[in-house]
């Protein structure tokens, strides 16, 4: 799976790597950081979903399109530290990104739904977006928290940021 994403997506990995949001500035990897933003929105909106009402869809379909335009960056720097990985933490990545692609998907459906008056089939799509990338999340967490993978160490050359590998 992980040579097939490589495949698909190397142009693009090629660059966030070298791109800003694989930065090592704050010691560590930006991704983390920006999946609290994409999955904050997303979590809120199904919240708004659940517990708000007809007054909260406009609410919830603002929450849920900005966390799919949050998603780019935050793909982006996973992108870039995903070049770096090998072995385990590598497929582990791969199948983390996999499943973060389907609730991404998921996400913008409910946004288009959402926009074409169809509430009912937002929120359920919105739903299973969150239910998936919960668990994409886990495997994230797992990556970034148990096997260092988010890291960064100042280069002893040049003093700058370096991938932990």
């Amino acid at each position: 799976m992980a040579h097939t994403q490589e495949v698909l997506y190397g142009p693009l990995i090629g660059w966030a790597r070298r791109s800003p949001f694989h930065t090592g500035v704050l010691g560590h990897s930006i991704h983390p950081l920006l999946t609290d933003v994409t999955l904050g929105c997303w979590l809120s909106a199904s919240i708004l979903d659940l517990a708000g009402g007809e007054q909260s869809r406009s609410g919830a379909t603002l929450l849920v399109g900005t966390g799919v335009v949050a998603a780019v960056p935050t793909a982006l720097s996973g992108a870039g530290d995903w070049a770096g990985m090998e072995g385990a933490e590598r497929r582990i990545a791969a199948v983390h990104a996999l499943g973060t692609d389907l609730a991404v998907f998921l996400l913008l459906g409910s946004l288009i739904a959402r926009r074409r008056g169809r509430f009912a089939l937002g929120t359920s799509l919105g739903l299973a977006g969150n239910v998936i990338v919960a668990g994409s999340g886990f495997l994230g967490g797992h990556l970034a928290l148990n096997r260092g993978t988010a890291r960064r160490t100042a280069s002893p050359a040049d003093g700058s940021m370096a991938d932990r590998s």
